[in-house]
């Protein structure tokens, strides 16, 4: 992925949801080229440059980003345990109730197709792995196919060591995703936001039982 020097930011509108995290949409009425913006980390948090780096989307004139950050206490290692397993994305994703690798075997490229639970405005969704950094503790999914709203939907979450050297992780989660017809970019990030968040959550329960037994 290309990394500009600059990062442009017109006619940006800022909104905040849940008072953990902010999203970025362009003016709807504008037919301009993709805004490189980077997805604000709220609440100050710390993250390293080359994360920032990842956290950084073109947004069309149509869509929409926002990030989420969650602080675990739990270590790297135990959390990043659960994220990369990309063939078992329900572990911690609650609106998911089954998931299914149909193509490859966890290498970048592989696709998933996963079922959502019932109440929510979809019904499966095809996911391809963009990126898996064991590493760098980096994964990346895009939606490809499958029954829902999410268009054009890329995520990426980033794992690092809490600051303050206690053993803990702090997690972001980005993502990019166009805004559907009739809905406004607050509402499209509000939902989304929702949703990360409610993961996030769940996977921090997860990890710190792992931690602690």
């Amino acid at each position: 992925m290309p990394y500009p020097l600059q990062i442009h930011r017109p006619n940006t509108a800022l909104h905040a949801a849940a008072g953990t995290s902010a999203a970025y949409g362009l003016n709807q009425s504008q037919t301009v080229a993709p805004a490189w913006v980077v997805c604000p980390v709220p609440g100050g948090t710390p993250v390293p440059e080359h994360a920032l780096r990842l956290h950084t989307h073109a947004v069309a004139s149509d869509q929409c980003c926002s990030a989420v950050v969650r602080e675990i206490s739990a270590p790297v290692g135990d959390v990043w345990s659960v994220v990369r397993r990309f063939d078992k994305p329900q572990a911690y994703k609650n609106f998911l109730k089954s998931c299914r690798v149909v193509v490859g075997g966890g290498e970048v490229g592989t696709l998933r197709e996963v079922r959502v639970v019932t109440g929510l405005p979809a019904a499966s969704s095809t996911e391809r792995l963009e990126i898996l950094d064991d590493e760098r503790h980096v994964m990346s999914f895009s939606i490809v196919g499958g029954e829902h709203r999410l268009q054009n939907y890329r995520s990426v979450t980033t794992l690092h060591a809490a600051a303050e050297g206690g053993g803990g992780t702090v997690v972001v989660e980005s993502y990019l995703v166009d805004v559907p017809p009739g809905n406004t970019t607050e509402e499209t990030c509000a939902f989304v936001d929702t949703i990360v968040n409610c993961n996030l959550r769940s996977l921090a329960r997860i990890a710190e039982r792992k931690s602690s037994s």
